[in-house]
């Protein structure tokens, strides 16, 4: 990013989320202009420069739905991770069950609050300054520091960006290596939140010249975040007449998480045509407990029996090349990203609510005497994912009235699959024997591979009809290739119709007993894009888009079911960029249709076993805004908000697209899920001299209106052991259930003082304690454990202080 004048340098001030939400301009076509990038103290907001359409360009000229936040506003605005710099963004929403388990969203192109390893590929890519980072689990929560700045893409950027972007990019940019400067910064933080613990951070970076035309910038980071949820003593009994106690895990602020890492970047300029950028980056979480609370135990509350840890660490080692042939702009980039999970899972739930008539479930599990045991269930998880990626592509020179960008594209992407259900004393071998051949104590399995190839070449043409008037077209066409390999399921001697008994060869992936799915489905297809850009006048354009997204088909993990095909999203979009009052008050926006065919839909079926299949077609409309004003040279009002209206075009029964002889799940125009209907930000901020300081004060607030978590309305019980007894076939309501999630807003304050090199800010953050429903979820099938819904809220209010130093 480059920001004309004053104030552009990496505050330390600790913009907690009291500046949330805040001077970012937000929606479509919007951006984050630093409000202190004026020059010569004037009024006038600064210019900021994209990389969106893989060109340097002034944010304000790029026709599209763009949206930036720059080095100095992430600081402002206290933006640490995903989950932070996606509260300052109206187009998007997302869905978390904890730190490193959020799926982002766009324009409402949302139909599902399944993320499996075996289910679909994200709809939004997300990206590490060149290389893709999405992986089927989310995108990687990278903690924000030193950050140059973070793009969002809204709609479809399939012809520049691919498979996952289908209804849009989010790009984390990172600050490179600075030739002939020797700088560094430090950051402490010390924070306090209400009903829980205290927590702490430490950041800093330092740019190191090594010659002189070669600098590395290193950096690095740490951070405690404070447990704010309570395990309260409880217990449960079974059918059987056993009554279990969770003594053992009960405790205070129990949802801890602790991260560190570090990134290091070279720069080495070859000549003046050629720059050649390796870097390595790597972080490590460990979090403890959960991050949803149970409001039938109690606010910020929950009851669990088992071990609940997750350890995610993962690596990425990138390299860039940039340099000329003859008059083009060559781009190499290529990346492999590492990442490997450990998890454990209390799955209480599954084995108390399955426990009822008609199933009885604790009835059907024993040791290897035949007595009944405790049934309560754990998962232990271990993921490990890789994706490897190349990228090659030619650029004409901007200044051209005709140019290009033109490329070639391949990515792998592997994830071996543990989930292991296991059950304390569990029958293993002998007559009586309920575990998986070669795994005591479990009593489900998946230990598989998926392996995800993508391939494409892509193109992008500009062209100035006139002066004022620009056509853009671009295509990409694809190859996808998804394999999934390996085992699922229950022991011979549990169940006849899944796992062990339906292998069909032996072990070729993992350690499971024997192979009973090996199947691999192909795609081709293309992706396009038209656009038409009129300016109308110095600071003001106005767009038209026709673009066109994808997202590959793949293998259903039961085996018996047929693979889900790739879905498209047709989007029709138009759209402004203005420009007022000597470029102090900034004005973006825009409108748009999307048509989502054939859309991929993940629920969970037999066995709270997820299946994926393709639920028709979905209407989205959508207007979005975006403005700042700048009134004096210290006071700025910035703001930005979204409507969408995302429904279902045909009715959903889970079979043909008629339904005919089933019942309907979710008729015509039912509200898609995760999506609010409206979304808005606004923040104030005042910065003035006091004696030798420089000081401010900001105020923001937040607000979002309710949502859905399910996209279901109804569906059937799964059936029983014994077919004669009823099970099958019955529908109950299912977002009745899981309830919505509720409007709420928050609102956020921040002072702080600067003078020289040293930085104090005070924060409070969620002023007001507000109890935000983020996400609401069951943990297992909505139908039997929906009566007990768990709600991911926000931090409650938090104060926190911070002091920096720059050198």
């Amino acid at each position: 990013m480059r920001v004309k004048g004053p104030g552009s340098a990496k505050s330390s001030l600790y913009w907690l989320s009291a500046s949330l939400l805040g001077s970012t301009v937000l929606a479509s076509g919007s951006m984050a202009f630093a409000a202190d990038a004026a020059a010569g103290g004037g009024t006038a907001v600064g210019e900021l420069i994209v990389t969106a359409q893989k060109r340097e360009e002034n944010i304000q000229n790029v026709p599209a739905s763009v949206q930036a936040l720059g080095t100095a506003k992430l600081t402002q605005l206290h933006v640490q991770n995903f989950n932070d710099y996606i509260k300052y963004l109206p187009s998007v929403s997302y869905q978390s069950t904890g730190p490193g388990y959020s799926n982002v969203y766009m324009r409402g192109v949302a139909a599902d609050n399944q993320s499996n390893h075996s289910g679909s590929l994200p709809s939004v890519g997300t990206y590490l300054d060149e290389q893709p980072i999405t992986t089927v689990g989310g995108a990687l929560d990278i903690h924000v520091y030193d950050i140059a700045r973070v793009e969002s893409l809204s709609g479809p950027q399939g012809t520049l960006y691919g498979a996952s972007s289908e209804a849009g990019t989010i790009r984390i940019i990172t600050n490179k290596p600075e030739f002939g400067v020797f700088k560094g910064a430090m950051d402490a933080e010390v924070n306090g939140v209400d009903h829980g613990g205290t927590g702490y951070s430490a950041e800093g970076f330092v740019n190191i010249p090594v010659a002189e035309h070669a600098a590395i910038r290193l950096v690095a980071w740490g951070e405690h975040d404070a447990g704010y949820i309570d395990n309260v003593p409880g217990t449960r009994t079974f059918s059987t007449g056993i009554t279990v106690n969770n003594s053992a895990f009960v405790r205070n602020n129990y949802n801890t998480a602790d991260i560190y890492g570090g990134r290091a970047e070279l720069k080495v300029d070859l000549n003046e045509n050629w720059t050649i950028l390796p870097t390595l980056i790597a972080q490590d979480l460990k979090s403890n407990g959960v991050f949803g609370y149970d409001p039938s135990v109690g606010d910020l509350k929950v009851q669990h029996f088992r071990p609940e840890t997750n350890h995610d660490r993962w690596y990425q080692a990138a390299l860039t090349i940039t340099g000329k042939i003859a008059n083009l702009d060559l781009t190499y980039s290529g990346g492999h990203m590492d990442r490997r999970i450990d998890s454990q899972s209390d799955y209480t739930d599954y084995s108390v609510f399955y426990d009822q008539a008609p199933w009885y479930y604790a009835s059907y599990f024993h040791n290897n005497a035949g007595q009944n045991i405790d049934p309560t269930q754990a998962i232990i998880g271990r993921d490990h994912f890789t994706k490897d990626s190349h990228e090659i592509r030619l650029a004409s020179p901007q200044n051209q009235r005709l140019r290009f960008i033109a490329g070639l594209f391949y990515q792998r992407q592997t994830h071996d699959i543990l989930q292991d259900y296991t059950i304390r004393d569990l029958a293993a071998g002998g007559a009586n024997n309920l575990s998986v051949t070669g795994w005591p104590g479990t009593i489900w399995l998946t230990d598989q591979k998926r392996i995800d190839r993508d391939y494409a070449a892509f193109g992008e043409m500009n062209f100035d009809i006139t002066p004022q008037l620009t056509f853009t077209g671009g295509v990409r066409v694809f190859k996808s290739d998804n394999t999934l390999e390996g085992f699922y399921g229950f022991s011979a001697d549990y169940s006849s119709g899944t796992g062990e008994a339906k292998c069909f060869g032996p072990t070729v992936v993992g350690h499971g007993p024997c192979e009973n799915l090996n199947k691999e489905v192909k795609y081709t297809g293309e992706t396009h894009k038209i656009n038409l850009t009129y300016h109308l006048a110095e600071g003001k354009l106005v767009y038209f888009t026709y673009s066109t997204g994808f997202r590959p088909g793949g293998v259903n993990r039961n085996g018996n079911l047929p693979p889900y095909r790739p879905d498209f999203l047709d989007n029709y979009e138009i759209g402004w960029k203005t420009s007022w009052l000597n470029n102090s008050l900034v004005f973006n926006g825009a409108a748009y249709y999307e048509r989502w065919r054939d859309f991929q839909f993940s629920y969970l079926g037999l066995n709270s076993l997820t299946v994926v299949s393709n639920a028709g077609n979905a209407n989205i409309y959508g207007l979005e805004g975006n403005g700042i004003w700048r009134v004096t040279p210290g006071f700025t009002l910035s703001g930005g908000a979204s409507y969408t209206s995302a429904k279902l075009a045909q009715d959903f029964c889970g079979g043909p697209s008629d339904c005919t002889g089933l019942p309907i799940q979710a008729p015509k125009g039912t509200r898609l899920p995760v999506t609010p209907q409206f979304k808005a930000n606004g923040t104030a901020r005042y910065e003035f001299d006091v004696s030798n300081l420089h000081a401010h004060v900001q105020g923001s607030v937040a607000y979002q209106s309710a949502s859905w978590s399910d996209l279901l309305i109804q569906a059937a019980l799964p059936p029983t052991v014994d077919k004669n007894v009823p099970g099958s076939g019955i529908y109950v309501p299912v977002r009745d259930k899981l309830g919505q999630q509720k409007a709420f807003a928050t609102v956020d304050f921040s002072a702080g003082l600067a003078r020289d090199n040293w930085t104090v800010e005070l924060s409070l953050l969620n002023a007001f304690d507000t109890r935000a429903q983020l996400y609401r979820y069951a943990e297992c099938t909505i139908q039997i454990c929906g009566d007990e819904p768990y709600i991911v809220t926000n931090r409650p209010r938090t104060v926190s202080l911070k002091l920096g130093a720059k050198f």
